[in-house]
């Protein structure tokens, strides 16, 4: 029997089950997923009149996207029986298939046979197990233990870094996605059974923060800072920066008219020293020497810098839990240790990864097989690493620390180059085990990302921006809108999941444009759409007034219509959604199966009335729709969603409640 325990307070209501029973087919669990009880079946059967091996038959079954097409389907030129025309061969295999109990003859659609499951024990497992299973149906903690025939080896782990933005810089679109998409990735690794660490890896050290430094001197604020830390930080780093800008014209233009006279053997003692001067009181030079104060551990530097991070990562937290994120760790640039750069830098001298280039250090990996990584420096001229060598630190570091199975780096596309180069240079210095546990997951590009109020983005602002546009939408019914108890709360949920599932349309490689009034339109396939759905099911269980811990109990034998039919298939295809997702990382995977959900319920409502049926028909038939709302509601979870159960859809004139 399925076992279920708690998990951590940032999948809350989500539960995880795993299962100790076993099966002759590898990875086939018919106590946690329904599918897999049907595929020991037409295996076994099919292998009897194909005489060929279950266990082949088993790893060649598919499950389909739409159920037109069956419920599993088996491309019969894949079992690799000779000598027949695989057209004759499938006509055959249907012809001579038992009759079943749990599937109707296959069908011969040119060479696959297409599998229909019927509808009466179909109904009973699915129902029974979703109603009883609850948030669990659909998780499987077999998929991340270390050893799945010893349980006592206990689980994978993986470290998922993601978010990662710089402190006192805008929160952009690519943060805004890694988020998403690695809050996601969590969700989806911890209902798989593994142990999951969240990682936010924030941009917090280096020369800029010697700018912030100097530039809070003469712009800080303590109240501003306090009341709203990243916004104050934000505004003092920009008029600083405006400093150093003005202060580089004169510098580069003497750099101009050095270079000048050099080229015509003239004197430039004089030239060179009023440059040095003014070099010397430059803001630029006074963050550089800033910053190696906090490289020199200097505590009035490093207290001053703490207090900024503090502050920032304390506004942060907050935010995040509005898109129901937390993380286990945040680290960053600043916590790489400095024995963990050098250890990095040593092993790749070692490995003849590392060579002297004109004063700095570099790494060619043109000459290491690797012709489209080209070059990458790992020491400035002046001495000071660069990322790649930091983050060669990080990963030693991480190793050492948690003895991860697999850590993802969730980072978008323009990193590419970066990221296979780091992966690259960790296999050349002799860690080819550590490199191949590491994935980099990316994602393209968001354009149009403008607030209505100027174009710097901060997450906040992103935000803010759909739950008022999603506000404006609610307030153009007044009737409707009066009847909202809370409606800036609840525009700023829906515009929350509007951002979410705009996120998470399309495939994480495809870039799209921030699109405010599609994204918070209820028409289509947007957040607030989804939100409508798993409303309306709350309100139909309201309306009820029937009691939910009595469903369980219904005769679902008076659900003989095929829409209650078609939507226990789908719902049955849960736990194979959670599987395949865990293939593609997609989000969208999961997405565009809770639409196709929610496009049959709609379809749904008028055969399948709850309120005017018989007692026990409308009994079985509430059973149903709670059964679709908790694995909606599921799905929902895993994306990072908080289903609301009541919201409003002015457009329709409608009323959820």
């Amino acid at each position: 029997m399925a076992s279920a325990e708690s998990l951590p307070t940032s999948v809350e209501a989500l539960t995880l089950q795993s299962t100790a029973s076993t099966s002759k087919f590898p990875g086939c669990f018919p106590t946690l997923n329904p599918v897999d009880i049907y595929r020991e079946h037409i295996s076994e059967e099919l292998g009897k009149v194909a005489d060929v091996d279950p266990a082949i038959i088993y790893t060649r079954l598919q499950w389909t996207n739409t159920l037109d097409k069956g419920d599993l389907t088996l491309a019969v030129p894949s079992l690799q029986i000779k000598k027949k025309n695989p057209m004759e061969l499938c006509k055959e295999l249907a012809d001579k298939f038992p009759d079943s109990d749990l599937v109707h003859k296959p069908t011969a659609s040119g060479p696959q046979l297409q599998f229909f499951f019927k509808g009466k024990p179909l109904i009973q497992t699915v129902l029974s197990r979703v109603l009883a299973e609850k948030a669990a149906y659909g998780t499987n903690g077999n998929q991340g233990l270390k050893d799945p025939s010893d349980p006592s080896k206990g689980k994978k782990k993986i470290i998922i870094e993601f978010s990662s933005p710089n402190i006192a810089k805008p929160f952009h679109a690519g943060h805004l996605r890694s988020t998403i998409i690695g809050g996601f990735l969590a969700n989806l690794y911890t209902v798989m059974g593994w142990d999951v660490i969240k990682m936010n890896y924030l941009g917090d050290w280096g020369k800029q923060y010697g700018l912030l430094a100097n530039g809070f001197e003469y712009f800080g604020n303590e109240e501003a800072l306090q009341k709203d830390p990243i916004n104050h930080l934000f505004d003092v780093y920009v008029k600083v920066n405006k400093i150093v800008k003005d202060q580089e014209e004169p510098i580069n233009e003497l750099k101009k008219q050095i270079k000048e006279k050099k080229e015509k053997s003239e004197d430039v003692s004089a030239l060179e020293a009023e440059l040095a001067k003014l070099v010397d009181v430059s803001e630029d030079e006074k963050a550089r020497r800033y910053f190696k104060s906090m490289e020199d551990q200097d505590p009035s530097a490093l207290a001053l810098w703490r207090r900024f991070r503090d502050l920032s990562i304390a506004k942060y937290k907050q935010t995040y839990a509005r898109l129901n994120i937390d993380f286990d760790v945040y680290s960053g640039e600043s916590q790489v240790k400095a024995e963990s750069m050098t250890n990095a830098y040593k092993s790749m001298k070692e490995a003849g990864v590392a060579e002297d280039s004109e004063g700095a250090v570099i790494a060619d990996f043109t000459k290491h097989g690797a012709k489209k990584l080209g070059k990458a420096i790992i020491i400035r001229k002046d001495g000071t690493p660069l990322y790649l060598t930091r983050d060669i630190g990080a990963i030693t570091e991480r190793d050492d620390t948690y003895h991860f199975d697999k850590m993802i780096y969730v980072v978008a596309s323009q990193q590419d180059l970066h990221l296979a180069q780091l992966f690259k240079i960790t296999e050349l210095s002799g860690h080819k085990d550590l490199a191949s546990r590491c994935q980099h997951i990316n994602f393209g590009m968001v354009h149009g990302m403008s607030t209505r109020k100027g174009t710097v983005k901060f997450l906040d602002d992103i935000l803010h921006d759909v739950g008022d546009k999603m506000h404006e939408v609610m307030k153009k019914n007044d009737a409707k809108y009066a009847q909202v108890e809370n409606p800036v709360q609840t525009a700023d949920t829906l515009g929350i999941t509007a951002v979410m599932v705009q996120d998470m349309t399309g495939k994480r490689i495809n870039g799209y444009t921030f699109n405010l009034e599609a994204m918070t339109s209820f028409e289509g396939d947007t957040g607030p759409y989804l939100q409508y759905a798993h409303a309306r099911l709350c309100s139909m269980t309201r309306k009820s007034e029937l009691n939910v811990d009595e469903l369980p109990s219904a005769n679902f034998d008076l659900l003989t219509e095929q829409h209650a039919t078609d939507l226990c298939r789908l719902l049955a295809q849960w736990p194979d959604v959670l599987l395949n997702t865990a293939k593609t990382q997609e989000p969208v995977t999961v997405l565009s199966y809770l639409f196709r959900m929610t496009h049959m319920l709609s379809s749904s409502y008028d055969v399948l009335k709850v309120i005017g049926s018989e007692p026990e028909t409308k009994k079985a038939r509430m059973a149903l729709y709670a059964a679709a709302r908790q694995v909606l509601n599921n799905g929902m979870r895993i994306l990072g969603i908080e289903p609301g159960a009541a919201y409003v859809n002015v457009q329709w004139g409608r009323i959820v409640s």
